[in-house]
């Protein structure tokens, strides 16, 4: 080989080199670049602390259909936390929000805790009852005075299945004539199965599967006992958290009503989602119809406000609704 053709070669060789070290410069650059666009973005995402209790939940169904991923909010999971346990977290900030019964968060309130509820979540409907009562079929409890000296099964006090219980017996003079057990939900069914209590208040998903049990008998449920008037659900977030974050608990709210109304307008959709989290039947999933957009109506807080002064849970005449919610971080609201 001539000199000039190994010239020629030589000066590809170097040509290539230097090429590839710049478009390895260039790749490195557009990495870095990358990286920290990412980590800028990984930085705007505000997370809040939320419990892992796998159920139907407007969380989980959001997270299942993508809706936290570009909304600048997620949940942080930090666990399973028992349902008694749900509202003195968010009042620690042991969690950022929690979802539980509109009476529990009123008399967290009032005992002083920087608490705020901020969602209005599932509503009793005749179609979708928040909660149903649930016997042996064998059982001879057919009416509410059979309930005379029996045990009734509740997932936690100070909330709707004691108070909206209490309510119904006191109204057919039947005050203090029954004992209520606390039993975790999942095993409310198998506790009124074995006889270890007469009488199981499920819900949702779980009452599904009670109400196709051959081995038990639905007795009535809240809807049958008040129409509704009791019936909210909600979700309250931690005062701290909504200081600190208030931009971010919008982003939430926001997520949560386009959740709401799409379980609303596609309740099999969302019943096939929380069946294949919770592994079970569809067939055996109960769903929930949510309030639309997920606005906290005034009448369902003003029942729980008369109820809880009743019970001595609340002082009377101190308080007013809008001490215990706000629609204020919701985008549908319309003042």
């Amino acid at each position: 080989m001539n000199k000039f053709f190994k010239g020629q070669l030589v000066f590809i060789a170097l040509l290539i080199l230097v090429l590839g070290l710049l478009a390895g410069g260039c790749s490195s650059s557009q990495k870095t670049e990358s990286a920290t666009v990412q980590a800028k973005q990984e930085q705007a995402v505000t997370q809040f602390k939320y419990p892992k209790n796998p159920g139907f939940d407007l969380v989980y169904i959001a997270e299942d259909l993508g809706y936290w991923e570009a909304a600048g909010v997620k949940p942080q999971y930090v666990g399973a936390v028992a349902a008694g346990q749900i509202i003195p977290s968010v009042a620690t900030g042991a969690i950022d929000m929690g979802t539980r019964h509109v009476p529990l968060s009123m008399v967290a309130i009032g005992a002083g805790a920087d608490i705020k509820i901020i969602f209005g979540s599932n509503q009793t409907t005749p179609e979708y009852p928040h909660m149903k009562y649930f016997v042996r079929a064998d059982s001879n409890i057919k009416d509410i005075k059979d309930l005379v000296g029996k045990k009734i099964g509740i997932n936690s006090f100070g909330a709707c299945s004691e108070f909206v219980t209490k309510k119904y017996l006191r109204d057919n003079g039947l005050e203090d004539k029954v004992k209520f057990l606390v039993v975790a939900n999942n095993l409310l069914e198998q506790s009124v199965k074995q006889g270890l209590i007469d009488v199981a208040i499920i819900h949702p998903p779980d009452s599904g599967r009670a109400e196709a049990s051959p081995e038990l008998r639905r007795l009535w449920s809240d809807w049958d006992i008040d129409q509704g008037a009791s019936g909210m659900n909600s979700y309250s977030v931690s005062g701290k958290f909504l200081r600190a974050n208030p931009e971010a608990t919008k982003k939430i709210v926001e997520v949560l009503a386009k959740t709401a109304n799409w379980v609303n307008a596609n309740p099999v959709e969302a019943r096939k989602l929380v069946a294949k989290q919770l592994n079970m039947d569809l067939n055996l999933v109960e769903g929930y119809g949510y309030y639309k957009d997920g606005i906290i109506l005034e009448e369902p807080v003003k029942y729980w406000l008369e109820r809880l002064e009743a019970e001595k849970q609340l002082e009377p005449g101190k308080w007013k609704t809008t001490d215990f919610y706000t629609n204020e971080y919701n985008p549908n609201f319309k003042k």
